[in-house]
């Protein structure tokens, strides 16, 4: 079985978001700063990476994302810029 070009981005970009959460809670977890440091250090190479597989899907037309209405994000603005004060 051979897998298209598709189903291995998108699971290079499952794995992706596995390994950012991973590493999410080891960062949680550390005692050490020095580790808690290294291990903050993977997660955002880790974030980049995913960040470059998620474009690609989407540029191939893999990942559709379609357009916010600008009503939309306002009212996500509003909500956040709420919880913050």
């Amino acid at each position: 079985m051979e897998l298209t070009e598709k189903e291995i981005l998108a699971d290079a970009l499952e794995s992706e978001k596995q390994a950012t959460s991973y590493y999410n809670t080891f960062s949680n977890e550390c005692v050490h700063s020095s580790v808690r440091d290294a291990i903050l250090n993977c997660l955002e190479e880790e974030h980049d990476i995913q960040q470059s597989v998620f474009e690609e899907m989407h540029a191939r037309g893999y990942y559709p994302t379609p357009a916010a209405e600008m009503s939309k994000v306002d009212q996500v603005k509003q909500k956040f810029a709420q919880s913050v004060k």
